[in-house]
């Protein structure tokens, strides 16, 4: 279904909630063990972790720095540290700040982009290549047993990824087409079949980017370029625009008490400091209240057996 622009719903509107300029900032995700936002700094390596207050600003813990890129995070079932998708493949993040790569699966000239795991706890993560090039990303899955597996090529940004209320369909973002797909998906494989393209955004009104979905199933597209999100309903069709200050922007999710409250994150990439001065408005992290209830961030579920090598430092 293509996105009808000129007949769009009544707009909502976002506020800021944060100050400090992100270049990349990606990845929202509510974390139920802490209750605590997380949320990425792509190109600057910067994984945030945050408290909501009561007016919905965000408060830092701790913001941890990665020698490379960062592009998705998740929480570990039965463990207290964060599962990322970083660089070229996939990173353990110890509360301490220590990293360990459990494997890595992108080529050179390319990185890790959007992920997150499925209803069974698989941590899926797509990629792209770093001069943006057409064909030049994948998705990949990894298991429960630290397999990885390459599910699709020939994307080019492979972005937000979600899961439908009852399992049944996974939506996959790429950019590069601005394409929302929708894919039959077997929960209990881990397999997808069947794509179609559920939305297209005209390039005129900017590309989707990363994404989220809600408890009744709605669908929550960040536009890159165009200073909105867009809500659809699983077939497609435009519910909701909520307007953002600033044209980069990248990611949506619920969090603070209840999932009702929006967050979005915003970008300054590719911009110079003086632009970034005269545009104060960007690459912050934008919230806004809705009339329904998100989901939390599904964890990376590893088997015990493996986990445990993992930690033990066992190849």
């Amino acid at each position: 279904m293509t996105d009808q622009t000129k007949n769009r719903p009544a707009s909502g509107s976002a506020i800021a909630c944060t100050v400090e300029q992100t270049l990349l900032g990606e990845g929202v995700r509510w974390d139920t063990r802490r209750d605590e936002l997380l949320r990425v700094d792509i190109l600057a390596g910067h994984v945030h972790r945050d408290r909501v207050g009561v007016d919905g600003r965000l408060a830092p813990v701790r913001v941890y720095t990665l020698p490379g890129t960062v592009g998705a995070i998740a929480p570990i079932e039965g463990d207290e540290g964060w599962l990322l998708a970083a660089d070229r493949g996939f990173v353990h993040l110890s509360p301490d700040g220590s990293t360990h790569t459990l494997t890595e699966v992108a080529p050179r000239g390319t990185r890790m982009n959007d992920g997150a795991c499925d209803p069974h706890g698989r941590f899926w993560a797509g990629t792209m290549a770093n001069d943006h090039r057409d064909g030049g990303g994948a998705l990949y899955r990894l298991d429960r047993f630290g397999q990885t597996e390459l599910v699709l090529g020939d994307l080019t940004i492979s972005n937000g990824l979600g899961w439908s209320p009852d399992g049944q369909t996974m939506y996959l973002v790429d950019s590069g087409p601005r394409v929302v797909y929708a894919f039959v998906f077997d929960p209990g494989r881990g397999t997808i079949a069947g794509s179609r393209a559920l939305v297209t955004i005209p390039e005129e009104d900017g590309a989707p980017d990363g994404m989220t979905v809600d408890a009744t199933g709605d669908i929550w597209v960040a536009i890159y370029g165009g200073g909105r999100v867009h809500r659809y309903s699983p077939d497609g069709s435009l519910l909701q625009v909520i307007r953002v200050p600033a044209a980069q922007t990248t990611c949506c999710g619920f969090g603070g008490p209840g999932l009702r409250r929006l967050y979005i994150t915003t970008a300054t990439e590719n911009w110079s400091e003086e632009e970034r001065r005269a545009e104060p408005a960007a690459g912050v992290v934008y919230s806004c209240d809705t009339n329904t209830v998100g989901l939390p961030a599904t964890p990376f579920r590893p088997d015990p057996s493996w986990w445990q090598k993992v930690r033990d430092g066992v190849p």
